[in-house]
């Protein structure tokens, strides 16, 4: 299964060697998503990270960093719905429902389907499925390796994700609750959680 790594939606001080430790002990994708940033910022983000990584990161803004930087590509949202003009490198798509995951499949590398679970940093947002409408869309080859599933994931849930056949798995809130991005300096025990998620994913 490819583990994948939601950004915090804040820079902080950290941030780089954070992320760089991270793509050393075996992350897969990096989604860099800071919404409402200013370019400048995700541009010295970037900057910052060695060259060998950035073949891994997919932006969710400032399109225009991905032939900047060499980036893997873009992700297509209802925060940012429309590609760029004439691009045709590497998409992936948020889906909210098994029907836009349906749509929006063939035209993706890979779909991310939200609120798998119950939000771990958004109390707000809550769980869509059931799962029997999880098993149901598996045997129908809506949800395959080309799917990957966000929301509420955990320890604890991932198993159940690679029953359902997802491809993969979208950590953010099981990750960075670890870590106290204001005033935190020491992230062994994000880096010890992060090596228990790579072995289950595995």
């Amino acid at each position: 299964m490819k583990l994948i790594l939601l950004t915090s939606p804040d820079f902080f001080i950290e941030e780089d060697k954070i992320l760089s430790t991270l793509f050393e002990e075996g992350l897969d994708i990096l989604h860099l998503r800071k919404p409402h940033s200013e370019p400048v910022f995700c541009e010295r983000l970037l900057t910052l990270l060695p060259d060998r990584y950035h073949k891994r990161i997919v932006v969710h803004d400032h399109f225009y960093l991905k032939e900047e930087f060499g980036l893997m590509g873009i992700h297509i949202s209802h925060h940012n719905p429309t590609p760029p003009p004439d691009y045709h490198d590497m998409m992936s798509r948020t889906c909210y429902t098994l029907d836009e995951v349906k749509e929006l499949k063939p035209k993706s590398k890979y779909v991310i389907l939200k609120n798998v679970y119950d939000s771990i940093s958004e109390p707000n947002y809550v769980s869509r499925f059931t799962a029997e409408d999880l098993a149901l869309a598996t045997r129908q080859g809506i949800i395959d390796r080309h799917v990957m599933a966000q929301g509420g994931i955990s320890l604890e849930n991932i198993p159940e994700i690679r029953k359902f056949g997802f491809g993969g798995v979208v950590i953010r809130g099981d990750l960075w609750r670890r870590f106290n991005i204001h005033r935190g300096y020491d992230y062994k025990d994000l880096i010890a959680h992060f090596r228990k998620l790579r072995q289950i994913t595995e």
